[in-house]
């Protein structure tokens, strides 16, 4: 009979653990999930800016290039 008793104990035990694993690996997916949703998030937020530093800068480059023109041509 204590033989059965160990034999039963010991099962919970894995059964246990085995629980405590799946727990863990679903918690460690879920972070990771959630993890990869905030990278690409911010990496959709800095290309945006960086697509809008380009447009600005594009911008800037073409008033200059005009204003260059307006006082050579002045001369």
């Amino acid at each position: 009979m204590a033989s059965n008793n160990n034999d039963s104990s010991a099962a919970q035990a894995a059964n246990t653990n085995e629980d405590a694993r799946a727990e863990l690996t679903a918690q460690v997916e879920d972070l990771l999930h959630t993890l990869s949703n905030k990278f690409a998030s911010v990496s959709s937020e800095i290309f945006a800016k960086m697509d809008e530093m380009s447009r600005r800068l594009d911008n800037l480059e073409s008033q200059l290039s005009n204003n260059k023109n307006k006082n050579s041509g002045s001369n």
